[in-house]
């Protein structure tokens, strides 16, 4: 497979599947506890790339057990994948974030709408740094835990970021 066509949800599939066999269902309960703070994955889009890389040689697919569900093992094609993905580094990031489009429409929102949406978004900021700070106690006492302490910081920065930034709201969009 040409390694510039793996895209980075099926990557993270090939590096979760480096733990040992997973099924698609699997592989979405591992990628929810492990890159679940900075990546989501679908269980549509995790199928659909199971069953391109399967195609391409990069996985090879076991017999399906309870449920018809099959476990899937990375190849040595597809372990080669993964380390030329990786090795080449990671894309340009992309923002997606819903609530800047509500505000940059904010103009079609009734402004009692806009500061509830506001006021509901920043909660979910407050408990999602809470959860952050909570988990980076648990892994801070495991050494072996650097990779996830990491990017786990990452979350916490982020949080805060996005938590000053909602203090500018009210000024900003009149509020």
């Amino acid at each position: 497979m040409d390694t510039r066509a793996l895209n980075a949800t099926a990557a993270a599939l090939l590096g979760l599947l480096h733990d040992g066999p997973m099924t698609g269902w699997d592989l979405v309960a591992a990628a929810e506890g492990k890159i679940g703070n900075f990546w989501t994955l679908t269980q549509s889009q995790v199928y659909r790339e199971l069953a391109r890389m399967t195609e391409t040689g990069l996985l090879t697919a076991g017999e399906p057990g309870p449920r018809d569900r099959k476990p899937y093992t990375i190849t040595k094609a597809g372990r080669g994948a993964f380390a030329a993905w990786l090795t080449a580094g990671p894309a340009d990031d992309q923002i997606r974030v819903p609530l800047l489009l509500a505000i940059q429409f904010a103009d079609h929102l009734p402004p009692r709408r806009l500061r509830e949406i506001v006021a509901e978004q920043r909660a979910n900021h407050e408990r999602k740094l809470a959860g952050y700070l909570e988990m980076e106690q648990k892994l801070a006492a495991a050494p072996k835990e650097t990779s996830r302490l990491a990017t786990l910081r990452f979350g916490i920065h982020h949080e805060r970021a996005a938590l000053a930034w909602f203090d500018e709201l009210p000024e900003l969009l009149g509020l």
